[in-house]
């Protein structure tokens, strides 16, 4: 099974940019569609960004729509988001998770992921 470690969350000035980096391991990476959540502190995992096995689909939150681009490269097991122009309210424990799941109404639902990774925190300051 794949396993999944994410990496690159920071302190980030609001209005500057960010890459998150996600690592899968141990398993077939291109068989999954992969998405981002994130998690702020007394509040439920919210769905930020999903790309498709094969990278040619995407879906956004409405929060993050031309903001954060989510890609994948299936070569080398990684997918990354781009966080552009973040805001203090983005600021989160952000999560990369896997998914079998295709149907667009079923993925943006955390329960629909198996495989999560660790998280990495991301701060925003005004």
């Amino acid at each position: 099974q794949v396993q999944l470690v994410e990496s690159g969350g920071g302190l980030v000035q609001a209005g500057g940019s960010l890459r998150l980096s996600c690592a899968a391991s141990g398993g077939t990476f291109s068989i999954y569609a992969m998405g981002w959540f994130r998690q702020a502190p007394g509040k439920e995992r919210e769905f930020v960004a999903m790309i498709s096995r094969s990278g040619s689909g995407t879906y956004y939150a409405d929060s993050v729509k031309g903001r954060f681009t989510i890609s994948r490269d299936n070569a080398k097991n990684l997918v990354y988001l781009q966080m552009n122009s973040p805001k203090p309210e983005d600021s989160a424990v952000y999560y990369c998770a896997a998914t079998i799941q295709t149907n667009l109404r079923l993925v943006t639902t955390p329960d629909n992921y198996g495989i999560w990774g660790q998280g990495t925190q991301v701060t925003v300051s005004s």
